[in-house]
């Protein structure tokens, strides 16, 4: 059985804490803190420390025992620890008043261990706030206006070096260890490119960049680098896609070694791109776009498909810390699907529904997720619940006359848990929770269709690329022509016919009725092209002679009656 790892939540009671699976039993050596003023809760990378912001303190925990280190006086807002927890950082809004015109430093370092303040700077913007870090601490840089500056042995008095040779936008710092790297964002001006630069420290020179990665689309640049630091992801945004293809802007995705190599990102469909993430085992990274339903596909480090997840309702990827599970989660404005994957042998393992999640995150082990419904993104049936990774749920929490802001599993150090066996099944609990409707959306296009009418399938199953070949988009094309035309057939077929208002009465006379017969086919045809002339159809020079002939089949009819 693995070990009970805790779990704090924050809401507007103030922050709890419980043991996870299998106890679910409160954590004891750690009260509960009664407060309508927790402003934020953080662990420390490690686990070793519990910080929160109560009131007008910061309260730093050690999770050994439970007990509270150090307690410091602050008014902040936001926490974030370093790499490796030897410091707490502190932002508070930066203020201007009467007897201070020119406003305070808002961002603090203090040494974790003893509270001790190290150093305090001004940082007017609350986005981006966190200065960052080397994996070893021994690096630190942050943005000034459009310059890097850095610091180095933690000596945070002095600037060693700075980048200011570009108007820099924003950066990603690699996580190497002795050895470092950054990518930095230049907007390019109008009708011009932005640029992305790689640059190995402290050689900061404009011909000692790495490598230059230009691209049009991109107001803003997120940086994924993997674990290693040895290669990185820059997904490129838009504000507005001036094309109308997408309401959230155009994306872009490039691939950066730290050879100089750069590669775009080629997908096979169309759309906007809404979730990337690299694998903890650092060889391959998981994309999903284009338009619903959206595709997910790996790839390796040749920027090259090595397995499709196909199409679904999902728009987001969780690796668990081992990298041996994949879970892929539909939340936001989809139903919140989700699925988990053995990455070893890309098999499906289970399936549940988390509907109304707002946040998900794997436990350490690896074993367990828990999905949560979090204020202020959705105020009504705020709560947690726990999973297995089979699909099976565990425990749910609702929050009954409280909103619940933040939860949180303690974190461990890499390799604290080994792969959890994948092929493992657990029993699970029913849900309180009510089941949403299943009945599917139909859109007006697709209504008041016959009762045997059944659309094309759209979806694309999971298969390995030179197994089953990656279809082209020249076969993709014909494909929805294809579906297109079916259609089209299918309503013709089930469509009432069109005919001729003229009726006929048989004589008897074998001669007389063969000859009515065939008037009234023509007399039938011709209304039905009398009806695609009323429609628009532009008709061919015989077809409009056919209706010309209209008159003289009635007369003639007219004569086979007397």
């Amino acid at each position: 059985m693995s070990t009970p790892i805790p779990i704090s939540t924050r809401s507007s009671a103030g922050i709890s804490t419980i043991l996870g699976p299998p106890s679910f039993e409160s954590l004891k050596a750690f009260p509960d803190i009664q407060s309508k003023a927790c402003r934020s809760m953080l662990y420390s990378p490690d686990g070793e420390y519990f910080a929160y912001l109560s009131d007008s303190q910061c309260v730093v925990t050690c999770t050994k025992d439970w007990s509270a280190a150090v307690t410091i006086p602050s008014k902040a807002y936001q926490i974030s620890f370093s790499p490796k927890g030897t410091f707490l950082l502190t932002w508070e809004p930066f203020a201007i008043t009467k007897t201070n015109p020119k406003g305070s430093p808002n961002l603090h370092i203090y040494e974790t261990k003893s509270g001790n303040l190290i150093k305090s700077f001004e940082q007017k913007k609350q986005v981006g706030w966190q200065p960052q870090w080397s994996s070893d601490e021994k690096l630190f840089c942050r943005l000034v206006n459009t310059d890097i500056v850095f610091y180095e042995d933690l000596n945070f008095d002095k600037i060693v070096t700075r980048l200011n040779c570009y108007k820099v936008k924003s950066f990603g710092l690699s996580p190497n260890t002795g050895t470092y790297f950054f990518i930095c964002h230049t907007p390019g001006s109008p009708g011009q490119p932005s640029f992305g630069r790689l640059f190995k420290y402290p050689k900061l020179e404009t011909q000692d960049a790495l490598a230059n990665k230009s691209f049009f689309q991109a107001d803003n640049v997120d940086y994924l680098w993997n674990s290693k630091g040895n290669n990185a992801l820059l997904l490129t945004s838009t504000e507005v896609d001036k094309t109308g293809g997408s309401y959230y802007g155009k994306q872009g995705l490039h691939f950066v070694g730290l050879t100089g190599q750069t590669m775009m990102v080629t997908m096979s469909k169309e759309g906007p791109i809404y979730s990337v993430e690299w694998s903890p085992k650092n060889t391959e990274f998981c994309v999903i776009y284009g338009f619903m339903p959206p595709k997910a596909t790996i790839f390796n480090l040749k920027c090259e498909p090595v397995f499709e997840l196909g199409t679904g309702a999902f728009n987001s990827i969780y690796y668990n810390p081992q990298a041996n599970i994949l879970l892929l989660g539909g939340f936001g404005n989809l139903s919140g699907s989700i699925v988990t994957w053995d990455v070893t042998s890309w098999k499906k393992i289970g399936s549940c529904e988390a509907p109304d999640t707002t946040m998900l995150e794997w436990s350490a082990d690896g074993a367990h997720f828990l999905t949560a419904t979090t204020s202020p993104r959705l105020r009504v049936s705020n709560g947690y619940k726990i999973w297995h990774f089979s699909g099976s749920l565990l425990h749910e929490k609702a929050c009954v006359n409280e909103e619940l802001y933040d939860i949180a599993w303690k974190k461990f150090p890499k390799y604290a848990f080994k792969e959890p066996v994948t092929t493992e099944k657990v029993q699970g609990i029913a849900s309180s929770q009510p089941q949403a409707s299943k009945q599917a959306y139909v859109p007006p296009s697709m209504r008041n269709r016959p009762a045997n009418y059944k659309p094309p399938a759209t979806d694309e199953k999971a298969f390995k690329p030179g197994g089953d070949a990656t279809p082209s988009k020249a076969s993709l094309k014909q494909k929805k022509k294809r579906e297109a035309k079916k259609i089209k057939k299918q309503d013709e077929d089930n469509a009432p016919p069109i005919v001729s208002s003229v009726q006929i009465i048989l004589t008897g006379d074998p001669e007389k009725d063969k000859k009515m017969k065939d008037i009234k086919k023509k007399l039938d045809a011709i209304e039905k092209l009398k009806e695609q002339q009323a429609q628009g159809k532009t008709l061919e020079v015989n077809q409009i002679a056919k209706i010309s002939r209209e008159s003289h089949l009635l007369e003639e009819l007219e004569q086979l009656k007397v």
